[in-house]
């Protein structure tokens, strides 16, 4: 009778095998390494830095991630119950290991780039103690309850590692086995006399190993690179099973009450073709390599001829190559690109970087520590300004021009009115959102839309009026993704006001709140301080009311809008040069000069009838209109629409050295009139600029 055809993989299975034949792998450092070098006491229980210190773990994760890693491992290896049971942590195996597992993902997720997230699973306890004294049930049970942890957390895959005992590592191998169908890496470690402490040679273990149906098998932590790599070599199964190594950095030597590992960045990285051609699938690092071990190691990587298997492979790599070397002088950020294909690091960058000599080879313990290392995390480049900034910095005078969304879900008008603004010369349209509590079409959407179908550039309102703290940062992460990078920061009319005068307002922060997010956002984090995979970009806009009756209130707000981070003020409507000198002599008492620190775009709503005016002056908040341009439009009569452009460009020239551009306020979507104001100003701009050039720079 014939034995029955072994089991298909599963999918998890079978695409990590197609993986690794299509090129090897590269594993992050290690953990604890670093963790030592930043503090965490000798005795401390790593594992429980997850919940207590975990900004700590995930920021290692993502410098490994930058340092061109392609799996990270979770920071778990000891967080068993019987080594947690040593720090009064036994009950909590299961939080540790599912948020250890968390914080790994959320580092992938941050850097953004498609690495494997690895469960760390370690013997249970340190092979200096000597034999496990336990049953095997409590030893099935110990194991299945931390992987159980893992798996609830979201792990790809399960790396059993630094196992001294081969009884020990086939029990957890056959418990992960019978939880899940994700991949099993199994690793031992091996002394100088190539045995483990129980006496098992590598070729033994890898025909128990393969046995056993794990999905790579190999060697970690041990003597060092050479003693691991002589391991490999006498782990070649019969069965071809993809096989790895991962070595310490070298032997430890004790300086100062610390463990300093001999082995430089520049060793490991002429270790790996001879890894590779050993038959190594993946390769990464244990005890006393950090990210500059693994960038070197990154670079040989690349660098090696390509096998057979991933030449018929699909194209383009997985996972983006090397990160960027450390810019020691700035402080560290995490850099990601705006896609995945970021393009690799010269090899003679990294290689600079590796041969430096490392600061953090120190850590506390010996073999038991959880796989670990460290370097600063790359600096994220500042994102390009947007047209915006540019334009400001350029000396060009800006015009603007509102549009509101429309009451629909139709965007043709509102895409025509974009480019009837467009072809007049306006630089940028701004997008409200939802003025005067009226509900449209949100704003992202729409200035999507116009970026996309017209090709000009959006400032988009963003009021706190109807999201909570985290609706607001992840809008603004959507937004800042698809391009839209001028904010303009708002508190927002209340509800009652109206379509829905029955409906709440949020307001967890106001603009100036608003305003210090979007700052933070620019610097690469969160709110709450975390970090958001790379510094935004925006040009951040606050709000202004030259006419406000109490003006000293209004430029205290503005004082603390501009220590937030406000980049740019926009004001409301002014109608008389009278308006804008009250406003300079407010600025000239509390700043000490005439001009705010920053540019300024007047605000312009040009009046097409007597009536018109007499509305926005009455009804409408935050728009004072004086008595003697009420009476011109009056007597304006018939012709109150050009009359009201009149007004706007005789104002406007008497500012026109005073304000860095104009920001239009349509009334009632007429932007034909818009149009025609924005004409006028750009022809203006040309007879000025005949007798008298200026540099300037067009809005892309």
């Amino acid at each position: 009778m014939n034995p029955a055809p072994p089991a298909p993989l599963s999918l998890p299975r079978r695409a990590f095998g197609e993986r690794l034949a299509r090129r090897p792998l590269l594993f992050d450092g290690a953990m604890g390494t670093l963790l030592f070098s930043r503090g965490i006491p000798q005795q401390a229980s790593l594992d429980q830095l997850v919940l207590t210190r975990p900004e700590l773990v995930g920021a290692i994760h993502r410098e490994y991630v930058l340092a061109g890693a392609e799996a990270i491992e979770t920071c778990s290896f000891g967080a068993n119950r019987v080594r947690l049971a040593a720090f009064g942590l036994a009950s909590d195996v299961a939080r540790i290991n599912r948020r250890a597992a968390q914080l790994a993902r959320e580092a992938r997720d941050v850097t953004a780039r498609d690495v494997l997230v690895a469960g760390s699973v370690g013997p249970l306890t340190s092979a200096a103690r000597g034999p496990l004294h336990l049953s095997r049930e409590r030893i099935e049970t110990a194991f299945r309850e931390q992987i159980e942890g893992l798996l609830e957390g979201g792990v790809d895959l399960l790396v059993l590692e630094t196992f001294g005992r081969l009884e020990e590592l086939l029990i957890a191998v056959a418990v992960a086995r019978s939880l899940s169908d994700l991949p099993v890496v199994a690793a031992m470690t091996f002394g100088e006399e190539l045995r483990a402490i129980d006496g098992t040679t590598p070729d033994t273990a890898a025909l128990a190993l393969t046995a056993a149906g794990v999905d790579a098998l190999g060697v970690n932590c041990g003597a060092g690179p050479l003693v691991c790599l002589d391991a490999l070599e006498g782990m070649a199964p019969p069965t071809g099973v993809p096989r790895t190594i991962m070595p310490n950095a070298g032997l430890p030597q004790r300086l100062e009450g610390q463990f300093v590992y001999a082995a430089d960045p520049a060793y490991l990285g002429e270790m790996v073709p001879r890894f590779l051609a050993a038959g190594a699938s993946i390769v990464g690092g244990c005890c006393g390599t950090t990210p500059e071990h693994i960038a070197a190691m990154r670079t040989a990587m690349d660098a090696a001829p390509v096998r057979q298997a991933e030449r018929a492979a699909a194209p383009g790599p997985l996972v983006p190559p090397a990160s960027t070397p450390v810019d020691a002088a700035r402080p560290p950020e995490i850099a990601v690109s705006a896609s995945r294909a970021a393009s690799s690091v010269p090899a003679s960058a990294v290689g600079a970087a590796a041969s430096a000599a490392p600061a953090w080879r120190a850590i506390g313990a010996g073999h038991e520590v959880p796989r670990t290392g460290r370097v600063e995390a790359p600096t994220a480049e500042t994102p390009e300004p947007t047209g915006l900034a540019q334009a400001l910095a350029a000396g060009r005078f800006v015009v603007s021009v509102e549009i509101d969304p429309p009451r629909s879900v139709r965007l043709e008008r509102t895409l025509e009115a974009a480019r009837l603004l467009r072809d007049a010369g306006a630089d940028l349209v701004n997008i409200s959102d939802s003025a005067m509590a009226r509900v449209r079409m949100g704003a992202m959407a729409v200035a999507f839309a116009i970026q996309r179908e017209v090709g000009v550039e959006c400032l988009v309102h963003v009021t706190t009026r109807d999201r909570n703290l985290m609706a607001l940062e992840s809008e603004l992460l959507g937004a800042h993704a698809l391009g839209i990078r001028n904010v303009l920061a708002l508190t927002g009319d209340p509800p009652r006001i109206g379509d829905y005068p029955t409906g709440t307002g949020v307001w967890d922060v106001d603009s100036i709140g608003l305003i210090g997010i979007l700052a933070r956002l620019n610097r690469g984090e969160d709110a709450v301080g975390s970090p958001i995979g790379a510094r935004a970009g925006f040009t951040i806009a606050c709000a202004l009311d030259p006419t406000a009756s109490d003006l000293d209130r209004e430029l205290g707000r503005l004082e603390q809008k501009l220590a937030a981070g406000a980049q740019l003020v926009m004001t409301q409507p002014i109608y008389d040069r009278a308006q804008w000198d009250r406003l300079v002599e407010g600025i000239e008492r509390r700043w000490g000069t005439p001009r705010l620190p920053v540019p300024i775009l007047a605000g312009l709503l040009p009046l097409h009838s007597a009536r018109h005016a007499e509305f926005l002056h009455n009804e409408v908040p935050g728009i004072t209109i004086p008595s003697h341009v009420r009476a011109a439009m009056r007597a304006a009569g018939e012709r109150g629409a050009e009359a009201g452009l009149e007004l706007a460009m005789a104002l406007l020239a008497d500012l026109r050295t005073l304000a860095d551009g104009t920001y239009v306020m349509p009334s009632f979507g007429r932007y034909e009139m818009a149009a025609e104001l924005v004409r006028r100003i750009r022809a203006a701009d040309t007879s000025a600029e005949s007798r008298a050039p200026r540099a300037s720079v067009d809005v892309v």
